[in-house]
């Protein structure tokens, strides 16, 4: 006797709803007012987000001990060194608990555009960003437009082409 399909479509569903409850949910989503913030850079100056309202901001949280977040930063620096005279903000919060480590792999990657230290992760639990390195891309009114979690050879095209977009807005 065949069991009825209901039975499987039922378990297929509940599985899935199962699997979709247990991924993390994303704290910001596209259109969404980015969280403000205020962090200490690198270079002792302390950055607000709000403050950069005019500009278009790539906000990437990196961390030292990150292989992907290391492979990512010379095609951050050179997006920042492309675009910046466009209105184009780029702010790397690193998550690091020792600023020391955080301000000399930042200077070892040479990295152009500021270094936020978020040692305590206050920030970065108000993103709640699951991966690392994670990326948000806010337009000049100060909302979310793109997140990206992760890092993948290529990406760096996909944070142009959205950069490209927004400072033409």
């Amino acid at each position: 006797m065949t069991p009825p399909r209901h039975s499987f479509a039922s378990t297929l569903l509940g599985t899935v709803l199962t699997l979709c409850a247990a991924m993390p949910a994303q704290a910001i989503a596209p259109a969404a007012l980015a969280p403000d913030f205020t962090l200490r850079s690198a270079d002792g100056q302390n950055m607000r987000l709000q403050e950069q309202r005019g500009h278009v901001v790539l906000v990437n949280f990196w961390a030292s001990w990150c292989g992907p977040c290391k492979q990512e930063m010379p095609h951050l620096n050179r997006l920042y060194e492309k675009y910046r005279a466009s209105g184009f903000v780029l702010l790397g919060v690193n998550i690091d608990e020792d600023p020391r480590q955080a301000a000399a792999s930042a200077q070892r990657m040479g990295l152009k555009f500021p270094v936020l230290l978020d040692g305590d992760k206050r920030v970065s639990r108000q993103y709640e960003l699951s991966s690392m390195p994670s990326t948000v891309l806010i337009d000049r009114d100060g909302r979310v437009r793109h997140v990206h979690l992760g890092y993948r050879d290529g990406l760096e095209d996909t944070y142009e082409k959205q950069i490209r977009e927004l400072v033409k807005e």
